[in-house]
């Protein structure tokens, strides 16, 4: 679904990403773990057009994608729900959803998915008239998740979806997550809650300092003791 070759981005003389390979096969749950400044977040908005690439190659499902716009790339299956959640908060509830399906015409398929999105999140429902900027943060999470789930995505990035989230909330959003993956959807999954990330993906890599310095199936991360010590808190 996803291959990434050499991936380098660099923000003035600050090499951010400095050259990572990445695979990412169809149907997998892969995990990005590493600490805050890793190259995470970066990685993400390389792989969706969101900031320039300077060197290495993207490739997704089996086409060259690397410097192609994001517009693009939302209609070609691929989709970020960012960091932060970057909903848009003087727009309800119901309108950041069909922003969310802004390319697609036909409208029953469209109200179909948002009744999806409505019994997926039952509280989006009960608040599809209100302005999105006025929900909790759980409810932003959701929101943006739904949103994502409108343009259809075949691969979904998920930027860091517990920050700032009460432990109930975490849980109820890595439901949905499991959720979605369970219906067919790819996910590349950044999260610094790397013991919950790496049990619900099946594979997951290590970022360090821009670079990918491990990676192996997300159980033997779970036991491996310099992910425990690091990342794990034991």
């Amino acid at each position: 679904m996803l291959e990434v070759r050499g991936l380098k981005v660099a923000y003035g003389g600050i090499n951010a990403v400095k050259g990572i390979d990445l695979d990412v096969g169809e149907g997998e749950m892969v995990a990005l773990i590493g600490a805050n400044g890793a190259g995470k977040t970066t990685t993400l908005k390389a792989l969706t057009g969101l900031v320039h690439v300077s060197g290495g190659h993207v490739h997704y499902r089996g086409h060259p994608i690397t410097r192609r716009p994001p517009h693009e790339l939302v209609r070609q299956g691929l989709a970020l729900v960012p960091e932060g959640r970057g909903v848009f908060g003087r727009l309800t509830v119901q309108e950041n959803l069909a922003l969310g399906a802004y390319f697609r015409d036909n409208r029953g398929e469209v109200e179909a998915d948002m009744a999806r999105v409505f019994e997926m999140f039952p509280r989006l429902a009960e608040r599809r008239a209100q302005i999105a900027g006025t929900l909790s943060g759980g409810e932003q999470q959701m929101l943006a998740i739904g949103r994502s789930l409108m343009s259809r995505p075949r691969l979904l990035l998920l930027d860091e979806p517990s920050m700032g989230l009460a432990p109930i909330m975490v849980q109820r959003i890595f439901e949905t997550i499991l959720r979605v993956a369970r219906e067919g959807v790819t996910v590349l999954l950044v999260e610094q809650n790397a013991k919950l990330a790496l049990e619900a993906s099946d594979r997951g890599y290590v970022m360090e300092s821009g670079l990918i310095t491990l990676s192996d199936a997300a159980a033997a991360l779970l036991t491996n003791e310099k992910v425990r010590q690091a990342y794990l808190g034991e």
